[in-house]
């Protein structure tokens, strides 16, 4: 890959997407941690080596070098820490276990609503929907045999009313009829036909060969604009947000199942690369690109692996059942095998997004 302004460009936008996500994130703990008088010793964006820091009463914040992540670090979160006995009680694992369950669990959930946040802009600030003009007629499918032609524009079917193309796919496959009628304008004239959809075999979201109804047309490059209110906005927000996070949590248990192939993993280039190509179609695109990563990042965050939140909610969760927490080296054990987990999964992400961008697989 040639390091040319493009690409100088995608870096930029995705560095910044990044280290936005991960100070959502890190101040979802700061945050709950403050509130539950857990003393913070230090805010930093970024790992490695901190190129700019200051302290501000009690916490340093600090600019790290490598922006592939954050952290927020608390008094007694570390065995090698010093507590003065006047801050005992301030120290976080002193803490009772619902508490630190909070504090673990609020980076993500930060990224949640962060998500959440950024579709309710997009939707209050108008965005486009593709119509359901027709824009080309396959031969020999059951749209072309029955006299839709390029142009035409579906209004209904079976009398549902429909605008939007992802209308059209949704009916089409919820009637359990054939076939069907399709109401069609063409110019000033609307009438009907009849159309038997056909079963064919295609690809999901995940890969995974599904059968699917289709009737031989694609859509134009006709849009719609849409806008929402600033209340009518919430509900379809909301739902954005759980359908994305359900496809993302439905995507890893596949992963796991190895229903999909490792090579769908991406990693922090692919980001960069998405991210200016996002950028390069409009702010609302970029915009609606990082809450996508955002939710990513909460679910991935999530999982019971030593090392991330889901790991420390996992030990939490086995201290408040036994009602006591678990000895430094199981803790050290685990928190080795988290990191190997997660070195591997890094190491297969890399490894893919080099290949895709060098060799195009």
């Amino acid at each position: 890959m040639n390091l040319n302004l493009d690409n100088i460009i995608s870096i930029v936008y995705g560095i910044i997407a990044l280290s936005l996500l991960i100070f959502v994130h890190e101040l979802g703990h700061f945050i709950v941690a403050r509130l539950f008088d857990v003393k913070v010793l230090t805010f930093s964006l970024g790992f490695g080596k901190k190129l700019i820091s200051f302290k501000r009463k009690e916490t340093e914040y600090a600019l790290s070098a490598v922006p592939l992540g954050g952290y927020v670090k608390l008094l007694g979160e570390s065995p090698d820490d010093v507590i003065k006995e006047e801050e005992a009680h301030r120290a976080y694992h002193n803490k009772p276990p619902v508490i630190k369950m909070l504090i673990a669990f609020t980076g993500p959930f930060f990224n949640i609503l962060f998500a959440f946040l950024l579709f309710y802009i997009v939707f209050v600030g108008g965005y486009n929907v593709l119509s359901t003009k027709v824009g080309s007629v396959e031969k020999n499918y059951p749209a072309y045999e029955a006299g839709i032609m390029p142009g035409d524009t579906i209004v209904a079917i079976e009398g549902v009313n429909i605008s939007e193309w992802s209308e059209l796919i949704d009916v089409m496959a919820k009637i359990d009829k054939t076939p069907l009628k399709f109401t069609i304008k063409r110019g000033d004239k609307t009438f009907d036909l009849f159309i038997a959809p056909k079963t064919i075999e295609g690809k999901n979201v995940f890969g995974e060969t599904i059968k699917r109804k289709v009737i031989g047309i694609t859509a134009s490059n006709d849009f719609l604009k849409r806008k929402e209110g600033i209340i009518g906005a919430i509900p379809k927000a909301v739902y954005q947000t759980y359908f994305l996070s359900k496809v993302t949590v439905v995507g890893i248990i596949k992963l796991i199942e190895g229903s999909i192939s490792p090579k769908q993993i991406g990693g922090p280039l692919l980001i960069l690369e998405v991210a200016g190509k996002q950028a390069k179609e409009g702010k609302k695109n970029l915009i609606y690109f990082i809450a996508i990563i955002s939710i990513n990042l909460a679910v991935i965050n999530l999982l019971p692996i030593p090392i991330l939140d889901g790991g420390h909610i996992l030990f939490h969760i086995v201290e408040l059942i036994t009602g006591r927490r678990l000895s430094q080296r199981v803790m050290d054990i685990s928190q080795k095998v988290g990191m190997g987990v997660l070195i591997a999964i890094m190491a297969l992400a890399f490894f893919n997004d080099i290949t895709r961008m060098f060799f195009g697989k």
